[in-house]
């Protein structure tokens, strides 16, 4: 580890000699400046397709709007509920201008990470030539074992090549690279653009507390950066406990988890808990493998007509959809009789989490 740190430092040194020569103007720089720049609930927004698997780009904008309207922080398109890995790149150029043109004022993060350095670079650069305010990245699990120094460099190559704030996912179930606080640290303090980090390496708490600890021992030079945790916000109870900034994440009721940042920044930790313990039955049974219950719920919503899911990926079946159905009544139908799914519930729960 220490040959690896050290390499990782000659690195840092060699990068930020590069960077001094680029000018400011285009650079994103604002995480040393004091403020976060991402905070909050950001969905993760899925893709609906027809019946016939072309895009749904009405049905999209309209859950683009929707969240808006609910007061979500931001939102973030192409990612891994996105079924990026099934989209062609043309789809994906159609996906970012319908969210940026529906989005208003509301930022957009576009999920750009590739197998290839190079084609991640290229993703990312036309992301910010179509108007997103920021891209995610994460690595890719290579047939031998990453150094540091390399996967510092792959998050610094898409600086070099894109000007937008960069959210780096840690994910490392899906990806199989996995990051340590302190190279996570280290790749925060030294690049500019690296604004924000998705955390979902479980156990996320320890992880979020090893991380603040190791920003502590920083220079004040050196500020923390956002850290959104996701993971269907499955453990969002135990991660606001450790001080996440927020949510980013696909659950397709943003408003409970805005409940919850809520009440955990008003320093009432305790209601944030009640709240997540009472949704996290539907936050479970939501978070299966796929993303066919996810965006059954949209249809529920009356966010898109179709729950198509691409091949060869498998469609929601009748008993989990009747399942479904049955613990939204539960969580939602039994307590709050008469709640509209289709309508924003953020007033609802702005009360639920102040109660």
């Amino acid at each position: 580890m220490r040959g690896s740190m050290r390499a990782l430092a000659k690195l840092t040194r060699v990068r930020r000699r590069t960077l001094a020569g680029t000018s400011s103007s285009h650079r994103f720089q604002s995480n040393t400046s004091g403020s976060k720049s991402f905070q909050g609930v950001w969905p993760i927004v899925a893709t609906p397709f027809h019946d016939d698997e072309a895009l749904d780009l009405e049905g999209f904008a309209k859950s683009i709007r929707f969240f808006r309207e609910c007061g979500a922080s931001g939102a973030t398109v192409c990612g891994v509920l996105g079924e990026s890995n099934r989209l062609t790149d043309a789809e994906r150029a159609q996906l970012v201008e319908t969210a940026v043109g529906a989005a208003g004022a509301m930022p957009i993060c576009v999920g750009v990470s590739h197998a290839g350095t190079r084609a991640t670079v290229d993703l990312a650069q036309m992301a910010q030539d179509l108007g997103a305010h920021s891209v995610m990245v994460t690595p890719t699990k290579e047939a031998f074992p990453q150094s540091d120094a390399q996967l510092f460099d792959y998050f610094a190559a898409v600086q070099d090549g894109c000007a937008l704030p960069i959210v780096l996912q840690d994910h490392p179930a899906s990806t199989g690279v996995f990051m340590g606080a302190e190279l996570l640290v280290q790749i925060c303090a030294h690049l500019a653009s690296v604004q924000c980090i998705k955390l979902e390496a479980v156990p996320t708490p320890p992880k979020i507390a090893a991380l603040r600890k190791a920003w502590a021992a920083q220079p004040p030079a050196f500020p923390e950066c956002s850290i959104l945790t996701g993971l269907g916000a499955l453990y969002g109870g135990f991660d606001v406990e450790q001080g996440t900034d927020g949510f980013m994440t696909g659950f397709a009721f943003p408003e409970v988890l805005m409940a919850i940042d809520g009440a955990a920044r008003a320093g009432n930790v305790e209601r944030a808990h009640a709240i997540y313990a009472q949704f996290l039955p539907l936050l479970v049974f939501e978070q299966q493998p796929g993303v066919g219950i996810r965006k059954e719920v949209y249809r529920l919503r009356g966010l898109i007509e179709c729950g198509r899911v691409r091949r060869p990926a498998p469609q929601v079946s009748t008993v989990a959809a009747a399942a479904l159905a049955a613990q939204i009544e539960r969580s939602l139908y039994d307590p709050f009789p008469g709640v509209d799914l289709t309508k924003p519930l953020t007033p609802l729960f702005e009360r639920l989490s102040r109660s």
